[in-house]
């Protein structure tokens, strides 16, 4: 009986199909999106201009503060995240004139007239140790109050949510409802 010899494959087409499914798999797939924290940082300021110091009266200023075990406190007080909303709802509303939350100071705001806009001025202060998680989650808290109440201003005046108003809208409405939210270097908390 004589040897057989085994045919050979033909591999000539591997690589083409290799190379068809790769740009398969790249035009299909998603890629995640890093997620971060949208802010408009203030302008550079010019080299010639000479550093103020601003007062600010201490009602005006709620300090937010993220120690190293990622305990959250709103104005001295201890507190737990899904609290921080609301804390800071009351706080920028002033809904009962308290003289112990921020002062309002009326002001003209083109296309709408003149609005009590509130003085409140968000500190947020954090740890070196703080985790990222606990610092997004009150980052992401401090902006939903300000969106929410953004949300109850534009459907008081406008009739629809902020999100749906023109671009015209949404700025009176951010002139309203301005969002001062200041970050501090992050420090040892812990130390008064």
């Amino acid at each position: 009986m004589a040897k057989r010899k085994t045919p050979g494959l033909n591999t000539q087409s591997t690589a083409d199909i290799a190379f068809l499914l790769l740009c398969y798999f790249l035009m299909t797939s998603t890629m995640d999106q890093q997620a971060g924290l949208q802010r408009r940082l203030p302008p550079m300021p010019d080299k010639n201009q000479k550093v103020e110091d601003m007062k600010v009266n201490e009602r005006n200023i709620i300090i937010v503060r993220i120690n190293s075990g990622d305990r959250l406190f709103a104005g001295d007080q201890p507190m737990d995240v899904s609290q921080l909303k609301d804390k800071i709802k009351e706080f920028l509303t002033n809904p009962n004139n308290d003289p112990k939350l921020p002062e309002r100071e009326n002001k003209e705001i083109e296309g709408f007239g003149t609005y009590p806009v509130s003085k409140g001025v968000i500190s947020l202060q954090n740890d070196r140790g703080t985790s990222y998680d606990a610092y997004i989650h009150v980052q992401n808290e401090l902006v939903k109050a300000i969106n929410e109440i953004r949300d109850d201003f534009s459907r008081q005046h406008f009739g629809r949510r902020y999100a749906n108003l023109t671009e015209d809208q949404q700025k009176i409405v951010r002139d309203a409802i301005p969002q001062n939210i200041s970050e501090a270097e992050p420090k040892d908390v812990n130390k008064k």
